[in-house]
């Protein structure tokens, strides 16, 4: 695998609450881990939330012996649902905190994926595809056949998230796994990108003929140019020709 990523406060948040971890070499029995978290709560708390989330999941998996990366993912999440609620309890200014959070493995051709909340994850190939759903009040709408989804990109409550490590005791987590193309990209990122740039503005930076750090770079610029109303995380993988 060979990954870029990156994050930035975008244009009007004074304080980073997106944290990310990608590492294209093995963390304990996985051969590589990519994860972004978007943090919510008061001052600091969605901040200390999403970097929570983010450190217990990969310290866990890189301690883990368990081999089933749905079964591994999973149990790192709940750890991190845990851990999140009990900081909260113990410190007043953190109550009501919590993140998003999406993770990714891949293992030989196949991704598997993991989400909870409204952080997403594209794969690219011939076009752009959303792999994960989103946990919103406005998908919630869609599903039901309330509203479309051109009317769901503009919904005024389109920020308001159904699920979020940390909300709950026991936190129910989505489960994807997919074959990767080995001339596919997968991004992953938080709302910031995605409620920002319109998915046919993604696919036509994603597919220049550019580098993974240029393309990351774009994605973020371009996000800021149309308002920057949110902090901005994006994780460019694409699969290792090489080793395909």
């Amino acid at each position: 695998m060979k990954s870029y990523s990156a994050t930035h406060v975008g244009r009007k948040r004074n304080i980073n609450q997106d944290s990310i971890f990608a590492s294209d070499k093995p963390v304990g029995n996985l051969p590589n881990l990519y994860i972004v978290a978007d943090g919510m709560g008061g001052h600091n708390a969605g901040d200390f939330a999403s970097r929570y989330a983010v450190n217990t999941v990969r310290e866990f998996i890189a301690g883990s012996r368990e081999r089933n990366p749905i079964k591994l993912i999973n149990e790192a999440i709940q750890l991190a649902n845990k851990g999140i609620i009990r900081e909260a309890s113990e410190h007043r200014e953190m109550f009501g905190m919590g993140t998003t959070i999406v993770v990714t493995t891949i293992i030989e051709q196949y991704a598997y994926t993991a989400n909870v909340g409204d952080s997403r994850l594209y794969l690219l190939d011939d076009k752009l595809c959303q792999i994960t759903k989103d946990h919103s009040l406005v998908e919630e709408m869609v599903r039901m056949g309330e509203i479309t989804e051109e009317e769901a990109k503009v919904h005024p409550d389109r920020h308001i998230i159904t699920r979020a490590v940390g909300a709950a005791d026991e936190v129910a987590v989505d489960f994807f796994d997919y074959q990767v193309p080995p001339d596919a990209t997968i991004l992953m990122c938080s709302d910031g990108l995605s409620n920002m740039v319109p998915d046919e503005e993604i696919q036509r930076i994603l597919a220049m003929p550019s580098d993974l750090s240029t393309k990351t770079s774009d994605l973020i610029d371009e996000a800021n140019e149309n308002g920057g109303k949110d902090n901005i995380a994006v994780i460019l993988v694409k699969p290792d020709v090489d080793e395909v």
